[in-house]
């Protein structure tokens, strides 16, 4: 991790490397960090505060609940976007950071640069599951920021060394490849083409050959087969990158762009999900496909909102919190802005505002308390110009 004082050079942001800014990206990489920081257990809380208070109130809670929840195994929601979004925003990211990195200072440095980037990333997906803490089998090797860093990693090389068509193909090889092996490749004992738990070729593998502590027991969400799709959700985000680093549309046609081709991606993906089902625990490739085409969306109504229309007022804890989004993940797990926020509203207040309210309020706030926390952090370091680049 390096620390960057000097102001206009942030690496862990797209605005260092684009000649004109495009707030939009930063903005949507810290409203997705602001997720994992607290809001997912907020909107939790919520839910339970509305139960029982009629159909409609009752039923939006529930609603806003369900979403940020994972799917048993098939299926999609919005907390099962937060992880491929921040992949997919990765890869946009790269295409501007490392395009001016070449201009500056050649191929070999920006080809070094991402080599140390993704290993860096991978060493603090180490420490963050516990490091070495214990015994080397309960290690887990591949995790959240290990995928982030290997998606980072081949994408980034793959933008570096092939062109357009070369990265499409592929794009079309990780996802049709993995298609194959999952559906035409025997597991032992089972046979081809399953896709349930602990019954598909994924898991099988990381059952047998992935060392140390797998994240569900018997299989793990990050696994080792499942990072080849994964690679694509990145890809996505450099397709997308170089769409918006590109001169020939107008700004808005390019908004229009990224809408429309997410709308058609979600809608293959659907399609392709009645074969292939939509399940994040082994990173289908269908699912790639309605995660991809929703950051895409997302993406171009926010880049119309915010870069074309010029509406920024309400992105500004999500522009502090995006400049910062690793550094304020590793530390929510290292020092907890939720526990945190518990030593001013947990315990016998928290009791006590339940009491005079309702049911879960406490927690409500103790929430959103610890996303202010974070946010009021993130806030100090941007307006310092500090930034923890990784």
């Amino acid at each position: 991790m390096q620390l960057q004082l000097s102001p206009g050079s942030f690496v862990d942001a797209a605005y260092v490397a684009a000649p004109r800014r495009i707030a939009s990206i930063d903005a949507l990489r810290g409203f997705n960090i602001i997720w994992i920081l607290g809001g997912d257990g907020a909107m939790w809380a919520l839910a339970d505060m509305t139960a029982g208070k009629g159909r409609v109130i009752g039923g939006i809670g529930k609603f806003l609940g369900d979403q940020l929840h994972h799917v048993a195994w098939e299926g999609f929601t919005f907390y099962d976007f937060i992880f491929p979004l921040f992949i997919f925003i990765t890869g946009v990211v790269a295409v501007f950071s490392l395009t001016r990195l070449v201009e500056r200072e050649g191929r070999a440095s920006a080809h070094a640069r991402v080599l140390r980037r993704a290993l860096l990333l991978y060493g603090l997906g180490l420490i963050y599951y516990g490091g070495i803490s214990q015994h080397w089998a309960d290690i887990r090797y591949l995790g959240v920021l290990q995928r982030i860093g290997i998606c980072y990693l081949f994408a980034s090389l793959l933008f570096l060394n092939v062109n357009l068509r070369g990265m499409i193909a592929a794009l079309v090889a990780l996802l049709g490849g993995y298609w194959a092996l999952m559906t035409f490749v025997p597991v032992p004992g089972i046979g081809a083409g399953s896709f349930a738990p602990d019954a598909n070729l994924a898991n099988w593998i990381d059952a047998h050959y992935l060392p140390g502590r797998l994240w569900d027991v018997t299989r793990d969400p990050e696994g080792l087969l499942s990072t080849l799709p994964a690679i694509g959700t990145c890809l996505l985000g450099v397709f997308a990158g170089l769409l918006l680093k590109s001169e020939r549309p107008t700004p808005q046609q390019k908004s229009l762009w990224l809408a429309g081709a997410g709308i058609v991606l979600v809608l293959a993906g659907h399609l392709w999900g009645l074969q292939f089902p939509i399940i994040k625990a082994i990173w289908t490739s269908s699912f790639v496909l309605v995660a991809g085409g929703y950051g895409l969306i997302l993406l171009g109504v926010w880049h119309q909102v915010i870069d074309v229309w010029g509406i920024r007022g309400w992105t500004t804890i999500f522009m502090w919190t995006g400049a910062n989004a690793i550094t304020l993940y590793f530390l929510n797990t290292i020092i907890g802005f939720e526990p945190f926020a518990l030593r001013f509203v947990g315990g016998d207040l928290s009791a006590l505002i339940d009491h005079f309210t309702t049911p879960a309020t406490g927690r409500f706030l103790a929430h959103l308390l610890g996303i202010s926390f974070a946010v009021l952090l993130a806030g100090f370091f941007y307006r310092r110009k500090i930034f923890l680049r990784v």
